[in-house]
């Protein structure tokens, strides 16, 4: 009985949990080495100072 509760509580709480932290982590870690890349082949030009603009700055 104490078995089934436990696997219970361990598909429907950890698992999930667990697999969207996963993609979480997964997610930042490629759009970090995606942006990095982005800013290596556009230094330089006007698109990365585009993308280093800052908007909500008052003028």
């Amino acid at each position: 009985m104490i078995g089934s509760v436990v696997i219970i509580i361990l598909l429907t709480v950890i698992v999930p949990v667990s697999i969207i932290m996963t993609g979480l982590l997964f997610s930042g870690l490629l759009g970090t080495i995606l942006q990095n890349q982005v800013d290596r082949d556009h230094n330089g030009t006007e698109l990365h100072e585009l993308s280093r603009k800052d908007f909500h700055e008052k003028p």
